[in-house]
């Protein structure tokens, strides 16, 4: 479910408007930055970031000041399904990149909301752990200054939504990493590259690259999270890769092809890697899905 947003959570800025010639009435509210119905139907209906099935087109986002109009408004609209919902939440987020706007208020949104709806019922027995870190947050903190919060806050959001959706629940968010668990490897697997999708989606005030780790084992259950070595073998796991990488055990690999994963994704063997405090090497697998980068560097493996 997508959250209240209230005006003062996107970016502000000067809205530009469309002026009419003298002695005519512009196309459009000045005030407002929105369309009459002649200018209305003269947009194709890829200038609306939701069209339902009677072909009603809300959200225009043609522009620079409609997508930041859709943005302030998309929680008042009544969407068919949730499914529609996301379908335009994610055209609004493209649109938003398109015109160099950091929707990072409106991202944020959907943290609060998740976090305060959050099933803190974390599950036992074998399950999947996900462990996500930024690549270069010193430089990042050092770029931004007082900025840097706002973007973080923006980058949880992203994992949050990406947790939610593939039915999964945060363990632990610190700093730039979280923490978060799943009961199937496939579920895993599904949100790890939504967020990767999700992150390219956004226009960042710096860049943002996330590297994450994905381990299938059963660690042992705390009144805070877990404890145990699959922890810390998915930990070793992120530390690993590179940003915008996805690095998986060959345990979860395994559970992958036992459980037939999820078509248009691919596991590509890096080896066998001896990890600090891993008594045995185990073989790391790199995630390769459309949209992802497939090129890295050697792995970021301490002795």
């Amino acid at each position: 479910m997508h959250p209240h947003v209230p005006p003062g959570a996107v970016d502000g800025g000067p809205r530009r408007t469309k002026p009419g010639s003298a002695g005519e009435r512009s196309e459009y509210d000045s005030s407002m930055g929105t369309l009459d119905a002649k200018g209305r139907a003269r947009l194709p209906d890829s200038a609306f970031a939701y069209v339902d099935s009677r072909r009603t087109r809300r959200l225009p986002i043609h522009d620079e000041a409609h997508v930041r109009n859709a943005l302030a408004r998309f929680n008042q609209v009544k969407y068919e399904s949730e499914d529609a919902r996301e379908r335009a939440f994610r055209k609004l987020l493209r649109a938003a990149a398109a015109y160099g706007i950091a929707p990072v208020g409106f991202v944020a949104a959907r943290l609060r909301e998740a976090s305060a709806s959050a099933d803190r019922d974390l599950p036992t027995g074998q399950v999947t752990l996900l462990m996500t870190d930024m690549e270069r947050s010193t430089e990042l903190v050092a770029t931004l200054g007082d900025a840097y919060p706002e973007l973080l806050s923006g980058v949880r959001g992203v994992v949050s939504i990406a947790v939610e959706r593939a039915s999964g629940v945060e363990v632990d968010v610190k700093a730039d990493e979280t923490f978060s668990v799943f009961l199937t490897a496939a579920d895993a697997l599904r949100c790890a590259v939504e967020i990767q999708h999700a992150l390219a989606e956004i226009s960042w005030a710096a860049p943002v690259r996330l590297r994450i780790g994905l381990h299938s084992g059963s660690p042992a259950r705390t009144d805070t999270g877990y404890v145990g070595m699959p922890v810390h073998t998915v930990a070793r796991l992120c530390a690993a890769g590179h940003g915008g990488q996805i690095l998986v055990s060959a345990t979860t690999q395994a559970e992958l092809v036992a459980d037939a994963a999820p078509e248009g994704f691919g596991l590509t063997s890096l080896g066998h890697q001896t990890f600090r405090g891993l008594r045995e090497p185990i073989e790391v697998f790199q995630v390769g899905a459309a949209g992802l980068p497939s090129t890295f560097p050697p792995l970021r493996i301490e002795r």
